[in-house]
């Protein structure tokens, strides 16, 4: 049985979440020490994080970073925040996903299932890892890894996706509408900017790389990997 953490310091809200998700058929454990978030993500080894952005001592960005140096596993941030910059921060900083509160329980349960599928279900692979190359660019999607040259660089498992579909689509532009059903399953909760972000992270990582301007936006229609490493790199 798949186990939930939830983060989540209103006691109402923590018991209203974990009541719903026990009658889902899921385990879920409500964290009661917030100066020790990660004891009790040891302690669970949950599949999946609830977490709250407003939370005594450090915030939800705080404890997401402090989880993604050691797991993968989905966050899903719930809060009463409701501006654009808290989303893209929540991204920024990790996440997968974010619910604003007041939030429907069907909601939340829809994110979860999605998220659980992607990490562990139907969606995630089974195979022996998988190697994606262009022009001496290496993905390791199973590994969320991308190497260029004698740099590597760490993806979270949305920006692997974005990048598996960019390099699968390539020289072919890879719709916005395609990513986002790639990314996520019940597109009717994701918002449009969600997408951009994920977008903006992706360039980064390859700008840590070395590598600039590897992905071309193609207005009105999505985007498409730009080889700009080719000449630099070896044949």
């Amino acid at each position: 049985m798949q186990k939930m953490l939830i983060v989540e310091d209103d006691p109402k809200i923590a018991e209203h979440l974990q009541t719903y998700i026990h009658k889902y058929g899921f385990q879920a454990v409500k964290v009661t020490d917030f100066h020790a978030i990660m004891d009790a993500f040891h302690e669970h080894s949950p599949d999946l994080v609830l977490l709250d952005i407003n939370l005594p001592s450090y915030d939800g960005y705080y404890w997401c970073r402090q989880i993604r140096k050691e797991s993968i596993c989905p966050v899903i941030f719930i809060s009463a925040r409701v501006g654009e910059m808290d989303q893209v921060m929540a991204l920024e900083n990790g996440g997968d996903d974010f619910i604003t509160k007041p939030f429907s329980p069907e909601v939340v349960m829809a994110k979860i299932r999605s998220q659980l599928r992607r990490a562990y279900g139907e969606y995630a692979s089974k195979a022996e890892e998988r190697v994606l190359e262009r022009e001496g660019l290496k993905l390791f999607p199973e590994r969320l890894e991308m190497c260029w040259e004698a740099r590597m660089v760490s993806l979270s498992k949305n920006e692997a996706d974005i990048i598996e579909s960019l390099m699968d689509r390539h020289p072919r532009v890879a719709g916005r509408e395609d990513l986002l059903e790639k990314l996520w399953d019940d597109q009717s909760y994701v918002d449009e900017n969600t997408l951009n972000v994920n977008i903006a992270r992706v360039r980064k990582k390859f700008q840590q790389l070395g590598i600039p301007d590897a992905v071309e936006t193609v207005r009105g229609a999505g985007y498409r990997l730009n080889v700009s490493w080719k000449s630099e790199g070896k044949r």
